[in-house]
């Protein structure tokens, strides 16, 4: 195909025909809402796609659909692309604007997906964000996250350089991914070409354990040795695996060793990730340590608005006042009570945002959030990935040491966590609640006895409750 309309003409027909007529993925109506209102403008040497739209609203809700618009581009080219989209300047010239509407323009720019640059596969199904909608230009800042925001702005404005390792760290849902993705985004801005990987601590274990089986171990150093920047988030989940903490050691020396950047998040220091190796614990603490805060009011007040704009609400300032003075401690939950107040309007375009529709959003969004972090469901896949078994040893009834003690450890930690008497508990393990209180018995005796068991369980806590 000879030009870039050519090669996005066919790529449209590829979606329609496929993903639209013959099995419905994507409606018509996404299709040409969301999809037929970008315009490619480029193909880079790197094989990079730009694609254009009128507004940053417009680029937010396209870029739900880029998997299928990467599967296109590939059909029809005959290899992988990888997607950047971009605010379209409405005519103007870029060097002609006033430097706040210059710098407003840039960083409008969402690197929604690029290739991989490490082949290898890194973890089976490893849950790996390259999400375009987290820039800094969207971060609500404020004195919560204001230092954190700065350092991993400067990190990305100058990777490894003297804030190399930074260590960001705060309870759950205060914008630690965004800051991750953010650096992402703005370092691809500057240099397109830089191999960046974003990986979670647990999927960093699940690729060591497959690789270790697999026998590609070598590969799998391989495949790190050519990141430039390294973003690790929930790197907490490496604590307590020997042979993971190994291997991470290495790989951050490594990397730190080539003048490479790296940038780890938890949601608590590494004095307090118990089951820390102390070499990991000083490598982390050797650079810059960052913290995020629950978010003042005036702070989740903008964040209410930031995030009622970009979905075309209405939401009147009393309203916001409310939301913000019930949900104090997690961005996510006051995002998502907002979704649902979308939601509610666009059921019933006559129904008015007011305090009793806010009331119920916000029970809802309560109702559905406690029961996960008490949820058996957390605790069967902490114990699982510290024991490396599964869900189904743990009811099973395999006696081998490390189910065994695996299954022990689950009963104590449902004792401890979950409000349940001890015949339930005996029923989710398919025991009696003699062998409950035997197994709790023993987990205590340990605890007692053993100070790296002791630490192991309360990081488990932690992160069962994060």
């Amino acid at each position: 195909m000879d030009s870039v309309s050519e090669v996005w003409t066919s790529v449209l027909d590829h979606i329609k025909k496929n993903f639209v007529e013959k099995d419905g993925k994507i409606s018509e109506v996404a299709y040409k809402s969301w999809i037929c209102c970008l315009n490619m403008q480029s193909l880079s040497e790197n094989d990079i796609a730009v694609l254009s739209a009128k507004s940053d609203f417009q680029i937010r809700t396209s870029s739900r659909y880029s998997p299928y618009i990467k599967e296109a581009f590939e059909a029809v080219l005959g290899f992988p692309v990888g997607l950047r989209m971009i605010v379209e300047a409405d005519g103007d010239d870029e060097d002609d604007l006033p430097p706040e509407r210059s710098y407003k323009l840039r960083r409008e720019l969402y690197a929604t997906d690029e290739p991989a640059p490490v082949k290898v596969k890194l973890a089976p199904d490893a849950d790996i964000v390259y999400s375009g909608q987290y820039t800094f230009s969207n971060f609500i800042v404020g004195s919560s996250n204001k230092f954190a925001h700065a350092a991993a702005l400067a990190v990305a404005q100058n990777p490894a350089g003297p804030y190399n390792p930074l260590f960001i760290y705060g309870p759950s849902g205060l914008g630690k991914t965004h800051l991750l993705n953010a650096i992402k985004n703005e370092i691809l801005f500057n240099r397109p070409a830089a191999n960046i990987l974003i990986i979670k601590g647990v999927d960093f274990t699940t690729g060591i354990v497959e690789s270790l089986k697999n026998g590609t171990i070598n590969d799998y150093h391989r495949a790190f040795s050519k990141v430039d920047v390294l973003l690790v988030d929930d790197v907490q989940f490496i604590a307590g695996k020997e042979r993971t903490q190994e291997e991470f050691f290495h790989t951050f020396n490594r990397l730190y060793e080539a003048k490479k950047q790296i940038v780890l998040a938890s949601d608590r220091p590494p004095k307090e990730i118990q089951s820390l190796e102390t070499r990991l614990r000083n490598r982390f603490e050797m650079g810059l340590l960052a913290d995020i805060q629950y978010p003042d009011f005036e702070t989740r007040i903008a964040i209410l608005q930031r995030k009622a704009e970009s979905l075309d609400l209405s939401l009147p300032q009393e309203i916001c006042e409310f939301i913000a003075n019930r949900l104090k401690s997690n961005i996510r939950q006051l995002e998502g009570t907002v979704k649902k107040l979308k939601i509610y309007s666009d059921l019933d375009e006559s129904a008015e945002i007011n305090l009793s529709l806010a009331q119920l959003a916000v029970s809802d969004t309560l109702s559905e959030d406690a029961p996960e972090e008490t949820s058996l469901q957390k605790i069967f896949g902490e114990v699982c990935r510290v024991y490396n078994v599964t869900e189904e040893d743990l009811k099973s009834k395999k006696r081998v040491m490390n189910v065994s003690q695996a299954r022990k450890t689950a009963m104590y930690l449902v004792r401890e966590i979950v409000e349940m008497s001890l015949p339930e508990i005996g029923k989710v393990f398919n025991r009696d609640h003699s062998t409950v209180i035997y197994a709790i018995n023993e987990v205590e005796k340990e605890k007692d006895k053993n100070s790296f068991f002791r630490a192991t369980l309360e990081d488990m806590e932690k992160n069962i409750k994060g």
